[in-house]
C-alpha cells in the first residue's frame, strides 16, 4: 500500500475551516507545518490568540478530516499563537494584539454603549482585553460599567487599570470630579491620552478597545499617531445627519491611515414589547447603504431597546447577553463576532509567517 502523501492531507485539511472566519485553514494561513512519519501526521496550526475559543473544534475536524486518509492512523495537533508587539519601545507599551478605536461623527448615537458591548462581547469569547475611555470631554465608561467613584492604583510608577468583571478599564473619570466640565486645549489632550498609553499598566491584551470622542478633533490623531490601530469601528443611527457624519469619520480615519472595520447602526429599529409591532424611529438601513457606498463592511444593527438602556443606567454590561429579549441578545453577539472576523482576516492577511511547510 503507498504510504501517506502530502498533496492527500493538504488536500483533506482544505476541508476544515475555522469555525469563525467560515474559510478553510490552508487559505488562511493558519497550518504552518505538516510532518508525515509512516502512519502518523503532526499538524501545525497558529492562532490568532492564545484564549482561542474554537481551538478544540479546529483540532477535532482536522483529526476526523485526516482519518478518512487512506494509511493515516494517528493525528497530532499542536498549536502556538500569534502575538503583535505595541508602537512604543518595550517597557513603556505592553504586548497587546490589535487596538480597535471606536468613534462617531457625532454624539448621541451610542458610541459608549457600542463600547462596552464590544469589549464585554470579547472577553465572554475568551479573549484578554482592555477598555480605555478616551472620550475624555464625557467619559461615560465608568458608569456603564459600574465602577463610578473607583481610583486606579499606582504600582512602580504606573497606573493599574480597574478591573470591572475580567475588563482592564482606565478613563479619565477615574481622576477627575464627575461634577466638574470638561476644558481642555489640544496639547492637553494629547498628553492626557499619551499617558493612558503609554503609563498604564495594561499587561499582554488581545484586544485594546478605545472608546474616542464624537467627531474628528485631536484625540483619533493622538491615538493614530501613538500606536498602530488595528482598526476603526463606526457607530451611527440610520437618520441622514448622523450618516453624513459617520461618513465624515470615516474619510478621516483613512487620511490618518487607520482601517475601518466597519460601520454598526446603532438604534436600528424598536420592537414593541406588548404587540411585537415594529416601528424605525429614526429611519432603517441607511449604516448599509453608506458602508456599500465607501466600501467598507457593514457589521450589523442593534435595536433600540428598554432594557440596553436601563442596564447601561445600572451599569451591568454582562446582562446585555443574559437579560436582554433574544433578538437583542443575538444582535449584540452578532456585531461582536462581526468585527473580530474582521480583525483576524485583516491579520491574517498582513502576517509575514513562513508558508506551509511539509517534511
Amino acid at each position: 500500500m503507498a504510504g501517506v502523501t502530502q498533496d492527500a492531507v493538504v488536500a483533506a485539511l482544505r476541508t476544515v475551516q475555522d469555525p469563525e472566519l467560515h474559510q478553510d485553514l490552508i487559505s488562511l494561513g493558519m497550518v504552518r507545518g505538516v510532518s508525515i512519519d509512516g502512519p502518523c501526521v503532526r499538524v501545525h496550526v497558529e492562532l490568532t490568540t492564545p484564549a482561542c475559543p474554537v481551538r478544540e473544534t479546529i483540532a477535532r475536524d482536522i483529526q476526523t478530516a485526516l482519518r478518512q486518509v487512506a494509511g493515516v492512523e494517528d493525528v497530532q495537533v499542536e498549536f502556538s499563537a500569534r502575538a503583535r508587539p505595541g508602537v512604543v519601545p518595550e517597557g513603556e507599551l505592553p504586548l497587546v494584539g490589535s487596538v480597535l478605536a471606536v468613534g462617531a461623527g457625532k454624539g448621541g448615537v451610542g458610541k459608549s454603549t457600542a463600547a462596552v458591548m464590544l469589549a464585554t462581547g470579547l472577553r465572554r469569547r475568551g479573549r484578554a482585553v482592555g477598555l480605555l475611555d478616551a472620550d475624555v470631554y464625557g467619559p461615560s465608561i465608568p458608569t456603564l460599567l459600574g465602577i463610578a467613584g473607583r481610583k486606579p492604583s499606582v504600582r512602580d510608577h504606573r497606573m493599574v487599570p480597574i478591573d470591572a468583571g475580567g475588563l482592564k478599564v482606565m478613563s479619565i473619570g477615574f481622576l477627575v470630579d464627575p461634577t466638574q466640565p470638561m476644558i481642555l486645549r489640544g496639547p492637553v489632550i494629547h498628553g492626557v491620552v499619551k499617558q493612558f498609553l503609554e503609563q498604564v499598566e495594561w499587561g499582554v491584551l488581545d484586544y485594546l478597545i478605545v472608546d474616542l470622542p464624537p467627531g474628528t478633533g485631536d484625540v483619533p490623531l493622538t491615538l493614530a499617531q501613538s500606536i498602530p490601530v488595528t482598526g476603526a469601528v463606526v457607530i451611527c443611527t440610520p437618520q441622514d445627519v448622523a450618516l453624513h457624519d459617520a461618513r465624515r469619520a470615516i474619510r478621516m480615519y483613512q487620511h490618518l491611515n487607520v482601517e475601518c472595520l466597519g460601520i454598526i447602526e446603532n438604534m436600528s429599529y424598536y420592537l414593541c414589547p406588548k404587540c411585537g409591532h415594529r416601528d424605525e424611529p429614526f429611519n432603517h438601513g441607511g449604516a448599509a447603504r453608506a458602508a456599500r457606498e465607501l466600501q467598507v463592511p457593514f457589521l450589523g444593527e442593534i435595536p433600540l431597546n428598554a432594557q440596553v438602556r436601563v442596564l447601561g443606567d445600572e451599569g451591568a454590561p454582562e446582562k446585555l447577553f443574559t437579560d436582554t429579549p433574544d433578538y437583542v441578545r443575538v444582535a449584540i453577539e452578532a456585531v461582536v463576532a462581526n468585527v473580530e472576523e474582521q480583525v483576524e482576516l485583516r491579520q491574517h492577511a498582513e502576517s509575514d509567517a513562513p508558508k506551509l511547510t511539509i517534511e
